[in-house]
């Protein structure tokens, strides 16, 4: 069970901060060999963070030795009530530039609380001191990451730094999500109007739709899933893609399968049609966007494929 702070001894706080100031140091660590391969320039600012967090454990471990000998008791940030519960770092890659930079604002302000109320609770007059300069070096620590920033991640560098982050946002989201939604557009295509045309029932072509979508999204997501772990090809999670290439599937088949809810099947059918030249410009967009793909040719490559496999279902479906 979690202790009240208050409640913790002069001895306590100390080892206490100990732990906090391995952890951080730690974190800071993951942080830049989680960043050092795409963004060199900012993982080295969190390596000099992590410098001075070491440097502060070696302060307290000192100053606790030199009062409470030399067994520091194991005082984790979980067993005192008042912290702010951290995912761990290991369980949210890739890491994000600006989440991880947001993470560290967050440590260094709760860390400086801590040694503000700390010194306030301690008699000793050494330790309190100690305690207020860790406090006043946690406030500064802001400034020291805006320095650290301005020395390593010049203008340039960001421009780089960006570069790489949309890059691993449009291999690990984009392109699944991309494949998931044209697969969906497209391929339900046919089967949708077939049944339309084929038993003139918007009932009968709204189930096909949804059988097909949902079917087809199922497919995608363990196809995609399965593909590849994206160890060497840096694309991410296969859970991750798997489910943004499934709902993009689902999502491109439902699209012009909706319509179908109407019961006048002439209506729904003209509904339908407009849908799916929507979503086949929604896709060139996409690939304008992010596959720097010139729109013209993004929107023949789509409109032609998908205005064969239309034309096929309705062939199929007026046989």
């Amino acid at each position: 069970m979690a202790k009240n702070f208050k409640d913790l001894s002069e001895q306590e706080i100390l080892a206490l901060a100990i732990s906090l100031e391995e952890t951080d140091a730690r974190i800071y660590a993951d942080f830049a060999a989680g960043l050092k391969a795409h963004y060199p320039a900012t993982a080295q600012v969190f390596e000099e963070m992590e410098d001075e967090e070491d440097e502060h454990r070696r302060k307290l471990i000192e100053e606790y030795c030199r009062r409470f000998g030399e067994h520091i008791p194991l005082i984790r940030r979980e067993d005192v009530k008042g912290f702010v519960h951290r995912k761990p770092v290991w369980l949210t890659r890739p890491l994000g530039l600006k989440a991880v930079r947001r993470q560290a604002e967050i440590m260094e302000t709760e860390t400086r609380r801590f040694y503000e109320r700390a010194a306030n609770k301690v008699s000793d007059v050494s330790t309190r001191k100690l305690l207020g300069d860790l406090a006043e070096a946690e406030r500064k620590h802001v400034t020291l990451a805006e320095n650290l920033q301005h020395q390593y991640v010049t203008p340039e560098v960001e421009v780089q730094e960006e570069k790489a982050h949309r890059r691993l946002f449009v291999l690990q989201i984009v392109q699944p999500g991309l494949a998931g939604l044209m697969d969906g557009s497209v391929s339900t295509l046919a089967p949708v109007f077939a049944a339309a045309f084929a038993t003139h029932s918007s009932h009968a072509a709204l189930l096909v739709g949804l059988a097909a979508s949902v079917g087809a999204g199922i497919s995608m997501a363990f196809a995609e899933a399965a593909s590849d772990d994206g160890s060497l090809t840096g694309r991410g999670k296969p859970l991750l893609r798997g489910i943004v290439c499934g709902l993009m599937t689902t999502a491109g088949g439902i699209g012009h399968t909706l319509p179908y809810v109407i019961p006048e099947f002439r209506t729904a059918t003209a509904i339908a049609v407009v849908v799916v030249a929507i979503e086949l410009l929604v896709i060139s967009w996409i690939r304008k966007r992010y596959m720097d793909t010139p729109f013209l040719r993004a929107a023949f490559q789509v409109i032609v494929g998908g205005v064969l496999v239309f034309l096929v279902g309705i062939w199929i479906g007026s046989s």
